[in-house]
């Protein structure tokens, strides 16, 4: 994987800086989910590991994404097929969100919780981590009844868990050292 890392970097960077010079982040965004998707269509797939040629395989890719794509997107999708680097477009996808994600200053952060949260008590979460990450952040809930009580909250590197099962493994941990 970390070599479609490498790979995908620069493309996802191009994508980045001139979605931001031409002010379209939506558009490419939106672009470079589709494109992702339909590289992980098993057709598509099948196609990007076979011995079609560049030239042929930019005329299907354009062709099933039909006005998906704008003129920059196809460019970029040819530029990817010349260099047999159409795999790697998941990952540019990936790199492009993260890039935009930093230059809008926002974090995802995950949200485990033993029952489903409130709107209030997600407000005040939020206001609480924004203040902290200094920077905007979307949460993504969901529920794990196995954390008995409490919320395990993940941002980046960073995990709050402040749930009863936490602080039980926290506590069996330290009566064990």
């Amino acid at each position: 994987m970390s070599e479609l890392t490498t790979i995908a970097r620069p493309y996802a960077k191009a994508a980045f800086d001139l979605a931001v010079e031409k002010n379209e982040l939506d558009q490419w965004s939106e672009m470079l989910a589709f494109s992702a998707e339909v590289t992980r269509n098993e057709t598509i797939a099948n196609l990007l590991s076979g011995a079609v040629t560049a030239d042929k395989l930019v005329d299907i890719f354009v062709s099933v994404s039909g006005e998906q794509l704008n003129e920059n997107g196809q460019n970029l999708i040819k530029v990817m097929a010349d260099n047999g680097r159409l795999k790697a477009l998941p990952e540019v996808c990936d790199q492009f969100m993260a890039l935009r994600r930093e230059h809008e200053k926002q974090v995802d952060v995950d949200i485990l919780s033993a029952v489903a949260l409130e709107q209030a008590q997600l407000d005040a979460i939020a206001v609480k981590l924004e203040a902290r990450l200094e920077r905007k952040v979307k949460l993504n809930c969901s529920v794990d009844e196995t954390l008995v009580a409490g919320v395990v909250i993940r941002a980046g590197d960073l995990v709050i868990d402040n749930s009863v099962s936490g602080r039980i493994r926290r506590l069996s941990d330290a009566l064990q050292s």
